[in-house]
């Protein structure tokens, strides 16, 4: 029993991350989904020997869908190990250009005997942390309070985790103990939140595993309707799989038509579900989305005009509510009103 446990403490000592339980249950649930992936084709590729002789005949077809499958596991760890946008980060970033506006602005009014010294200094990176997080708290209090409607109290908009002020479509995350800009849900499989920085590439992660999973179920019903003798335990095999494909293709595609409708709408999931204990949202009407600049502009700025994850929406004014709230006219339709 000891040397079971010493063993055990000598295999997490090689991987710290196993140590955590967090980690270590997202490290399971990551192994878990690329074994599955790899199972299916597995799978097709060794009962099916009519996928074999096409592969040989026409070697783009499999290659194609190879490269689709790397392609989908790909995008799943990029996904799962990109920022979704963290207040934290995003106020540290304007401080430092702030900082360094300032550094140049006083650089510029040295005079010419000062600028010729050279003076090397030391500071300890979190002491410049610190600084810079206490330099810029100004800044940083007015820009966010500049995006609230007047009258906003910044205790109403202030964290009581990490004690920041948080912009609008900002919420603290419990799993990752921090606050997202944009937040729009903690994912379990992919381990991390998405908000403003990852969305995009959640939304391409779910639509490549939903063609993905279209496409293979579409080998297994080919390898189904064959014409070649196989014995019955390969085909207990294949439906039991398929099933488990479409019910997983099925959830898939839901999260995908889902987000594509968040998407469009310029809504997270979070103020889509928790509308009514949302401030800002509170006196919103239901058909009205607040954030909503038009289908084309919304895709547009969702998928192209991602310049930067820092990137922050004001609340929109009454007048522009009462624009959005305005019943649609057949003028409207005509003009396209909810395309632009």
């Amino acid at each position: 029993m000891v040397a079971l446990c010493g063993g055990t403490l000598n295999g997490l000592s090689f991987f710290p991350f196993l140590s955590d339980p967090a980690r270590r249950s997202t490290f399971c649930l990551k192994l878990a989904l690329v074994m599955m992936h790899l199972t299916f084709v597995g799978v097709l590729f060794g009962f099916d020997k009519e996928l074999i002789h096409k592969t040989i005949q026409d070697l783009w077809y499999t290659t194609a869908y190879l490269l689709l499958l790397v392609a989908t596991l790909a995008q799943y760890f990029i996904t799962s190990g990109s920022s979704p946008g963290y207040v934290l980060d995003a106020m540290r970033a304007i401080n430092e250009i702030d900082a360094s506006r300032n550094r140049a602005s006083s650089t510029k009014d040295q005079p010419a005997s000062s600028k010729n010294s050279s003076v090397v200094i030391m500071i300890d990176r979190n002491q410049l942390e610190k600084n810079l997080l206490g330099s810029g708290t100004t800044s940083w209090a007015k820009l966010v309070m500049d995006m609230y409607s007047p009258g906003t109290s910044a205790r109403s908009v202030t964290c009581t985790y990490c004690n920041i002020m948080q912009p609008p479509r900002a919420k603290h995350c419990y799993d990752c103990d921090k606050c997202v800009l944009q937040f729009d849900h903690h994912c379990v499989w992919l381990g991390t939140c998405i908000g403003k920085g990852n969305h995009c590439r959640f939304w391409w992660y779910i639509f490549s595993e939903t063609v993905l999973s279209l496409w293979t179920g579409t080998l297994y019903i080919q390898y189904l309707k064959s014409h070649v003798s196989k014995p019955w335990w390969s085909y207990a095999i294949v439906i039991l799989l398929l099933a488990v494909l479409s019910i997983c293709l099925f959830f898939v595609l839901l999260l995908l038509l889902f987000h594509s409708y968040l998407i469009l709408t310029n809504q997270t999931t979070y103020e889509l579900l928790r509308r009514r204990r949302i401030p800002y949202l509170r006196n919103t009407p239901e058909r009205v989305f607040p954030f909503s600049k038009g289908v084309c502009r919304n895709s547009y700025e969702f998928c192209c005009a991602r310049s930067s994850m820092y990137r922050m929406e004001p609340l929109p004014t009454a007048q522009e509510l009462g624009e959005k709230s305005r019943p649609y006219t057949c003028s409207d339709i005509l003009s396209c009103r909810c395309c632009c």
